[in-house]
């Protein structure tokens, strides 16, 4: 036996070294056999994946000339036909890709029947007319997209072969994913409209009880200190002017504190020493981006509902927290509080009484904005005041100023 196989170190530097080797070969051949694509099929399947994730931006932005005329090359590609047209309801081509563009007005033609049929159409070489010896196109398969039942369009495949069944499937297949990102567009076009609608309801209920309020508290100081009403007044216009803003439906910590600021001065000047405010925040969460209006209807809130109907007042505590991924937000307020059965009954009916300024709404646009679990949390009881607590993540893909 060789001398040095009787060292048990150099015994057992070789096994690793053995041991490792094995286990590198067996990886690389795993990552080999994972990154290559080992059968015609599945370089096939990577190809039109690669090819359907390229044509989706355009298509997720709505049925549109711009939108079809970066899509429609990419899924002809898909098609493997003589050319591919897109059309709007008025059966006008939007994008067409590839020769035989003289059949533009065969192509409006069984589109128009798509339009009013809402189904399939096919033409052969005998029911199209072409006055072209060079033409190769063979037939044409028209189909329709549709958007929540409704046929907004169609997709006109013009081919060299005669259309036959894997035409047909194929054709309905690509305008099915059509469908199904422009009716994404369409869910997206909702939402924001939905969250317009929102703040502009939200806008609605804060202005006829706070407005009113603020201007008496002003002409109060009117006669008596005319420099604090000029200040106040100036608040006042800062106030309107952020919450009366078009621009965007998010917005900073930081700006949105700056607003709560100015609704509490003015809510100061009329409570005076019955309202004292306690306001902590992290310096590292000033820039985290929120709905705008998500705060300003809690802090008005637990002014409202918790303090103006406490003889002696009280106060009303703002938190904001940095908590890992997220930040974390209190409005507290040491009230008169409510019995937690009520405050849900009276929410479910705050857009016809205008109880608990817009806790359902910004509820909503939080939910809307971050997911389910990003909710407000109401803690209350009568006689135990009130307090709001929400989350807000630090960054979230889509919620930007």
């Amino acid at each position: 036996m060789p001398g040095w196989l009787t060292d048990p170190t150099l015994y057992v530097a070789l096994v690793v070294v053995v041991v490792l080797a094995a286990a590198g070969l067996l990886i690389y051949r795993r990552l080999r056999r994972r990154h290559a694509f080992a059968s015609p099929l599945e370089r096939a399947t990577f190809s039109t994946l690669h090819t359907v994730s390229l044509a989706a931006p355009a298509l997720r932005e709505g049925l549109s000339e711009s939108s079809a005329q970066f899509a429609v090359p990419y899924l002809r590609t898909l098609l493997d036909t003589e050319a591919l047209s897109m059309t709007a309801a008025d059966c006008v081509p939007l994008a067409w890709d590839g020769n035989a563009e003289h059949h533009n007005l065969d192509v409006r033609f069984y589109a128009e029947k798509v339009m009013k049929t809402g189904r399939q159409q096919m033409a052969s070489r005998k029911d199209i007319e072409c006055g072209s010896d060079r033409c190769g196109v063979k037939g044409i398969v028209v189909v329709p997209l549709e958007v929540d039942g409704n046929v907004v369009g169609t997709l006109a495949a013009v081919s060299a072969e005669t259309p036959g069944p894997v035409l047909l499937r194929a054709s309905a297949e690509v305008a099915r994913y059509i469908s199904s990102q422009l009716e994404l567009a369409d869910l997206d076009d909702s939402r924001d409209r939905l969250n317009r609608a929102e703040v502009r309801a939200l806008r609605a209920q804060i202005s006829p009880h706070f407005i009113y309020n603020a201007l008496n508290t002003v002409a109060s100081f009117i006669r008596t200190d005319p420099e604090r009403a000029r200040e106040l007044l100036m608040e006042f216009a800062d106030f309107t002017r952020y919450s009366f803003r078009q621009a965007g439906e998010y917005t900073t910590l930081a700006e949105e504190l700056k607003n709560i600021d100015r609704y509490l001065m003015l809510e100061r000047a009329r409570f005076g020493n019955r309202l004292a405010v306690k306001v902590q925040v992290a310096p590292e969460v000033l820039s985290v981006v929120l709905p705008f209006l998500a705060l300003q209807p809690l802090v008005e809130n637990a002014v409202r509902h918790g303090l103006a109907g406490k003889v002696e007042g009280g106060t009303v505590t703002l938190t904001a927290e940095d908590s890992a991924s997220e930040c974390l937000i209190t409005v507290e307020d040491n009230g008169v509080g409510m019995d937690p059965q009520a405050l849900r009954e009276d929410n479910r009916d705050a857009h016809l009484s205008g109880a608990h300024v817009g806790l359902g709404n910004v509820d909503d646009r939080m939910r809307s904005a971050f997911g389910p679990d990003y909710g407000l949390v109401v803690e209350t009881e009568r006689g135990a005041g009130t307090k709001i607590s929400l989350r807000v993540p630090k960054f979230r893909a889509g919620v930007r100023v």
